[in-house]
């Protein structure tokens, strides 16, 4: 494995050891079947942590090889410490791999990924965006050893929920989401030319209109090339540190279970999809927040808030409501490009409202990256003093879309609503790199990796 010293890497802490680089492996995909597991859009699923209860059990209906077995089964009654969703789906894996539903690569490949699609709010018949990025495990390491950086704080029961899952099942079914460097583009153009000579391997049209393809790159020469490319670059989790973490609990649990064991073992790394930060097909959206404890009065917020923000109102009628919740949203965000601003709305107000933070009360250019940050500002500034107690803020609603956030205060759903810029790809690196971690609900990478494309079966 390749190292160099901390002292000419560009992101590092300051550690009295070198900095460890990141080692990535092609590995053997477990992929499904069509021929016996039935079409792939029938069988992948979005992300655990964004289903709903209705949006799994309409994933179990459509097929019963729909990998939701897998990644969030039910709880039913009678379970226990022997029979439960974990063992279930642990079963059931064993079931699908004997029966060919699920089938190993016989080669270890890198597979090339790209999803194209609309932006959220963007006009469905505009311009398409790509992402694109590339399937394979990593090497795990702790975090501050300069190979992985987090941005966000986890919450420990998401991580017992996945650990029970992991030891249950030794397998990674959906991929934890990482960003790199690579200004040339230099990886993913090599992939993309070598996804030229061949068909993909899978190739559909998604539940919201999404193409998703993926390429098995299994020619040696060419992943030996990803590999040593990858091995100088600082990774960035964008979205799944609790499947990170819990990747590094079960390492530790396997050692334990296992004493000294000569060389790599499977637990020792996790299944990433790898995306460049530079991606033009990369989208950050915000994550708004939406009160549902009572609030000020209208009047009573802008005296709360005029000695540290210039206001702005925006009233409306219902002839004009659409047409000034458009120039509502279009000030919030032609004015973030150079300030802090944030939007608010309050049930039973026909007034939109900018609070944008006068150049006395913002951060110094000297203040740590974290404390730069939009969402940290509202919470500081705003939430804190809209709801002071934590009771207040545990019942804060989250969306990414602008209008629901806003009809959602309209309805009486919310109380009112804070919508916010989104938090940009260059300031999460430097929030990592800092060390720190970002509020709670800070950033939405879009497009989410679907799981079951490709699974990471360690053994069995």
């Amino acid at each position: 494995m390749s190292s160099r010293s901390i002292i000419d890497h560009p992101y590092h802490h300051t550690l009295e050891h070198e900095t460890i680089m990141a080692q990535i492996f092609p590995f053997r995909g477990a992929l499904y079947d069509a021929g016996i597991a039935g079409a792939a859009r029938d069988v992948v699923a979005p992300p655990y942590d964004i289903i709903d209860a209705g949006g799994q059990q309409a994933l179990y209906n459509r097929n019963p090889h729909n990998v939701i077995r897998l990644e969030l089964g039910m709880d039913q009654p009678g379970d226990g410490p022997t029979n439960n969703r974990y063992t279930r789906a642990a079963a059931t894996l064993s079931q699908w791999m004997q029966s060919g539903a699920l089938k190993r690569d016989p080669q270890p490949a890198i597979y090339y990924h790209t999803i194209e699609y609309v932006p959220p709010g963007a006009d469905p018949n505009g311009p398409r965006k790509t992402l694109r990025g590339f399937l394979a495990t990593f090497k795990l390491e702790e975090f501050g050893t300069g190979a992985i950086y987090p941005h966000e704080n986890t919450r420990a029961a998401a991580k017992t929920d996945r650990l029970n899952l992991m030891e249950a099942c030794r397998a990674n079914f959906s991929p934890i989401w990482s960003l790199y460097s690579d200004p040339q583009d230099a990886i993913l153009s090599a992939l993309a030319q070598a996804a030229k000579t061949a068909a993909p391997r899978i190739t559909f049209r998604d539940d919201v209109g999404f193409e998703q393809r993926l390429w098995a790159i299994n020619d040696p020469a060419i992943t030996r090339q990803i590999v040593a490319a990858m091995a100088s670059k600082p990774i960035f989790i964008a979205d799944g540190h609790h499947r990170y973490e819990t990747a590094l609990n079960y390492q530790k649990l396997r050692r334990q279970q296992a004493g000294n064991v000569e060389g790599l073992q499977p637990y020792d790394s996790v299944l990433m999809l790898f995306t460049p930060i530079e991606d033009p097909g990369l989208t950050v959206l915000p994550t708004h927040r939406v009160t549902t404890t009572p609030l000020p009065s209208f009047d009573e917020v802008k005296a709360l808030f005029a000695d540290t923000f210039d206001l702005q109102e925006y009233p409306f009628t219902g002839q004009t409501q659409s047409t000034m919740r458009r120039q509502f949203i279009e000030a919030l965000r032609t004015k973030g490009r150079t300030a802090p601003i944030f939007g608010l709305a309050l049930k039973g107000r026909d007034t939109y409202l900018t609070l944008e933070l006068k150049p006395a009360h913002r951060p110094p250019a000297g203040a740590s990256p974290r404390t730069k940050l939009d969402v940290s500002l509202l919470q500081q500034l705003v939430v804190a003093r809209l709801c002071p107690t934590q009771q207040e803020q545990e019942a804060i609603l989250y969306t990414k879309d602008d209008d629901e956030a806003l009809n959602w205060a309209a309805s009486g759903t919310g109380t009112g609503a804070l919508l916010l810029n989104a938090t940009k790809v260059s300031e999460v690196k430097d929030v990592a790199t800092a060390g720190e971690r970002m509020p709670h609900k800070s950033t939405y990478f879009f497009p989410k990796p679907l799981t079951g494309l490709v699974m990471n079966v360690m053994e069995g």
